[in-house]
């Protein structure tokens, strides 16, 4: 078990992004959060838990994203999971 934490530039926000993650994490099983982020600049935060498989898979999707959106670059960070999601929701 990994947590991923992943902040995702580009055009990102408007175009449907967040409900594309919740879609893909919660195929994958996996629990954690997504919210748009304004300040300093617009992104997207997704935090993930679950096995690294799965976490790589959705990572994989976060750098394709929704056919609206385009992203630029996507900053990763892992490390050992809190436990403290039950599910996968947007916030």
């Amino acid at each position: 078990m990994k947590r991923l934490k992943a902040i995702v530039h580009g055009r990102v926000q408007g175009v449907g992004f967040r409900v594309f993650v919740l879609r893909h994490a919660q195929a994958l099983g996996l629990t954690g959060t997504v919210r748009n982020v304004y300040s300093p600049t617009r992104h997207v935060e997704v935090i993930a838990e679950g096995p690294e498989d799965k976490l790589k898979q959705l990572l994989a999707q976060l750098k394709i994203g929704p056919s609206m959106s385009w992203v630029e670059r996507v900053e990763v960070e892992w490390s050992e999971p809190t436990g403290e999601f039950s599910y996968f929701s947007i916030v």
